[in-house]
């Protein structure tokens, strides 16, 4: 990186707070499942008019710009992938510009970039409302932004992809030059200097923000995701009726803030927990469900017992962290945990810190309530089913008859069990990451694979070929059921090609007609497809933004 460049971040956020060293850097550069590479600098700048000057900054410079927020993303895409880029990188963290404005007495609010969910959730609380996602992102800290960056999906049936029309971002023109785009609806200036000073202090009057017409949210998901026999996924990443400037952009532009629906929190819900042998009884009541007239249940989430047995052993610190300590410190807790692991890396030591977690947590008895550790013996599949407490008899009449006629059960949950069953589910995709950590001898690598099956697919639980199976030592499958959402973990073991398997997986997926990544986005672990190289280049023709994200393993190319 020149000296210019380095001179001028400084000048913009602080000496302090441009980071370069390896150590220092290390977490930000490195993704919490997948991607790592060499950056120029780490910036954290601690107001929207630092992270513009900061912008201008990398863009007069010619170097890429890789924005980041909570890095909690499970393919990369908000981190290096290897050191073959062609300019010098920075990495720009927002976690430093957390803010919140509440708009229209709360029924909208406007969330600057280091807003985590956790944050909003707690904001809303007061006013009886929730953001878009409340269940597992906001468990790991993540961001707001980031979830509409990325079109994530979260956990509520009703909700849908993150989705907004409003929003202010900058981008760079065909010319290279930065411009700011105000389309968030609120009048706030001219000059970009004003116009970030003025939202970021709220500076704006109710008379201020305008009713457009845009969305700040999908209002057709909750009808959409109600077509069972329809031939194409509920929701993906490359949709391209979900894809709208910031919306999908996946770090290619710098986005400062975006105004986003909110929702009116359910007085009381009760949680059903379903378990079965036979992958019909889940699939009927799905349809009956969806397709009946009952109201949409708040969450529906799936997990195989092969994942809870591995959850229940390899997640157990993470359920008792959340339970314990509360989900607004867990970032606290995982920054303290890379610190660990950075000082013994000196020692040439590697994941210390997760692997004394793992030998710690397993003493103890069971942190599971004894109703779902007996379900784990009864039963291969696991559905949680969590729904509005005014619904609960009905439901519980539907479910006695959908599944009277197989093989399944289900049981009422007192709030400690459905609470426990929920943090189970939602420490699945860490407790992968973790049995590759403990087992890095045996294991070769983790294929995590993101699919959204068709809502009218059936045979939703897949058979694999032989070769495959032989190289797979453990599978976690789990995922939000009632949107066809499936996140599918294989560990592979030692001696075998992980990229090689994780195509062939491509292959059978889409002659199963699914899309992939259903909600993660394209990181560094999917090819972006048409709908989302076309998005990604009319928001950042120069690809002077995040240029990784759609190659795959290092090869940059899009298809």
């Amino acid at each position: 990186m020149s000296a210019g460049l380095l001179a001028a971040l400084r000048a913009a956020v602080g000496a302090q707070h441009v980071l370069t060293g390896e150590a220092e850097t290390h977490r930000f550069r490195t993704g919490y499942r997948f991607g790592s590479g060499p950056v120029a600098a780490v910036v954290r700048p601690a107001s929207l008019i630092e992270l513009w000057r900061v912008a201008q900054a990398v863009i007069e410079a010619g170097a890429i710009l890789i924005p980041q927020a909570s890095n909690t993303g499970l393919t990369g895409g908000s981190t290096p992938d290897g050191d073959d880029y062609d300019r010098p990188v920075v990495v720009v963290s927002t976690l430093r510009i957390a803010g919140v404005h509440l708009v229209q007495g709360g029924a909208q609010v406007v969330c600057l970039p280091g807003a985590t969910l956790d944050v909003l959730e707690k904001t809303l609380a007061p006013l009886g409302r929730e953001p878009h996602s409340v269940i597992g992102s906001s468990c790991i800290g993540a961001s707001v932004l980031g979830g509409v960056c990325n079109t994530s999906g979260g956990a509520l049936v009703r909700r849908g992809p993150a989705f907004t029309e409003l929003a202010l971002y900058a981008r760079v023109d065909a010319d290279g030059r930065l411009e700011l785009v105000n389309h968030l609806g609120i009048d706030l200036g001219t000059t970009p200097e004003e116009i970030l000073a003025r939202l970021e202090r709220g500076g704006f009057t109710e008379a201020e923000v305008r009713d457009t017409g845009a969305r700040a949210s999908d209002h057709d998901y909750a009808t959409h995701v109600r077509d069972v026999d329809a031939d194409t996924p509920a929701r993906f990443n490359a949709d391209p009726k979900r894809l709208f400037e910031a919306s999908g952009s996946a770090g290619h532009v710098v986005l400062f803030a975006a105004r986003l629906d909110t929702f009116v929190k359910e007085a009381g819900t009760t949680v059903f927990y379903i378990g079965s042998n036979d992958t019909a009884d889940l699939t009927r009541l799905r349809r009956e469900m969806l397709g009946g007239d009952l109201p949409l249940p708040i969450a529906g989430e799936y997990i195989h017992r092969d994942a809870f047995v591995l959850t229940e052993r390899y997640g157990r610190d993470t359920f008792l962290a959340i339970r314990h300590l509360g989900t607004a410190r867990l970032p606290t807790l995982f920054r303290w945990k890379d610190r660990v692991d950075g000082w013994f890396r000196w020692l040439g030591l590697r994941n210390v810190a997760d692997k004394t977690l793992q030998v710690a947590t397993r003493l103890g008895p069971s942190h599971l309530p004894k109703r779902l550790t007996d379900y784990r013996d009864r039963f291969e599949h696991h559905l949680m089913l969590r729904v509005a407490a005014a619904d609960a008899d009905a439901t519980e009449a539907l479910l006695a008859q959908a599944l009277g006629a197989g093989e399944g059960a289900f049981f009422r949950c007192t709030r400690q069990e459905g609470d426990a069953a929920f943090t189970h589910r939602f420490a699945a995709a860490g407790a992968a990451v973790r049995y590759r950590t403990v087992h890095t001898r045996e294991v070769a690598d983790i294929v995590a694979l993101d699919i959204a099956l068709r809502r009218n697919d059936i045979a939703w639980f897949e058979t694999l070929p032989a070769e495959l199976e032989a190289a797979i030592a453990h599978r976690f499958y789990y995922g939000h059921f009632f949107c066809h959402v499936f996140h599918q973990d294989y560990v592979i073991r030692a001696g075998h090609d992980p990229l090689a398997i994780e195509h062939a997986m491509w292959a059978l997926l889409d002659a199963r007609g699914a899309e992939y990544p259903a909600e993660h986005n394209v990181g560094h672990l999917y090819y972006a497809k048409p709908a989302l190289t076309d998005h990604y280049r009319a928001l950042d023709p120069t690809n002077s933004f995040n240029p990784g994200v759609g190659r795959v393993s290092k090869r940059a190319h899009w298809r």
